[in-house]
């Protein structure tokens, strides 16, 4: 238990120390990000179906009645030299019936949390990589037991033509282990990105 969490708590440090080390704006377009090509500005709708897992990174197994609605808004960052994104984000988690034990009704929790996705690998048309952050869920339950949560990001997305992208990802949300409850949601999703 202790382990998940200061692995967690690393992935979150890491990424705010990124945003503050980043500096300007202007300095982290210099070079291409495959997030944004020549634009600033960035918006994303997607939608998730959830997974019934404890583990970081979950395999497409277990579905369960648990869905997430996803808005995003992000600005291009780096991180080390790798072109990345810095977004905030509010996710609406949508629970509409009993399955393995869990009543996920009960989970229909907003979370609004900050992230920064990093493209580990790219082309002119594509990219994959991995993102982190942390926030807060607007009620504690008995699946995550704090209002403070923590999310890990895996994705891969692919650029339809200069302004829209199409993205694919596998999402974890808990708490590190901050309180006794901390079953975690795991979404495994798509959607759309829109630059201006």
């Amino acid at each position: 238990m202790m382990r998940r969490f200061l692995i967690t708590l690393s992935l979150c440090c890491f990424a705010v120390t990124s945003v503050l080390a980043d500096g300007c704006c202007e300095c982290a377009t210099k070079s291409y990000n495959p997030f944004f090509g020549d634009f600033r500005h960035q918006v994303a709708l997607n939608i998730g179906a959830g997974i019934d897992s404890g583990i970081i990174v979950p395999l497409p197994a277990r579905f369960v009645p648990f869905a997430e609605l996803h808005v995003q808004y992000s600005v291009p960052s780096t991180l080390f030299y790798f072109p990345s994104r810095l977004s905030l984000n509010v996710t609406q988690t949508i629970g509409f019936g009993r399955r393995y034990g869990w009543d996920w009704d009960d989970y229909s929790i907003p979370i609004i949390y900050l992230t920064k996705d990093v493209a580990f690998a790219h082309g002119r048309n594509w990219y994959a990589g991995m993102g982190a952050g942390g926030g807060f869920q607007v009620a504690e339950n008995d699946r995550i037991g704090s209002k403070l949560v923590f999310t890990l990001k895996l994705f891969a997305g692919y650029r339809i033509n200069e302004r829209a992208t199409t993205e694919i990802y596998v999402k974890h949300f808990s708490n590190g282990n901050t309180a006794p409850e901390n079953n975690s949601y795991a979404f495994y999703g798509m959607g759309m990105t829109y630059n201006f």
